[in-house]
């Protein structure tokens, strides 16, 4: 098992999780954070980190969230690692409230 950051994270990207992984598998995207399953060693200390509740075991993960856990093994081969707190982009606590937000993914930096 590994944890995986769901559509919840898009735009928000809050890193509070960053903050607390002891084995740095979070990479970071331009408006969202993947877990690197291969990296990741099913701590748990990142879950209840998650103000917005994107974090999740693989095993948890809903049925129409399922392409998650493929989205973030593929783009933390991609990303590069974050390892510490950053400031959430100032309109986190709107995007907080959205769903359906897989639309707003951005895969790369522009």
């Amino acid at each position: 098992m590994t944890f995986v950051v769901t559509e919840s994270c898009i735009k928000c990207k809050y890193t509070d999780c960053v903050e607390v992984c002891p084995v740095d598998c979070f990479y970071e995207g331009p408006n969202f954070l993947v877990i690197n399953p291969d990296e990741c060693i099913d701590c748990a200390l990142c879950e209840p980190e998650c103000p917005v509740d994107a974090i999740m075991p693989e095993e948890d993960v809903p049925e129409n969230q399922k392409q998650y856990i493929e989205l973030n093994a593929r783009l933390a081969e991609k990303w590069p690692v974050i390892t510490s707190i950053k400031d959430a982009p100032p309109d986190a606590d709107e995007w907080a409230k959205v769903i359906d937000k897989a639309e707003y993914l951005q895969e790369d930096w522009d």
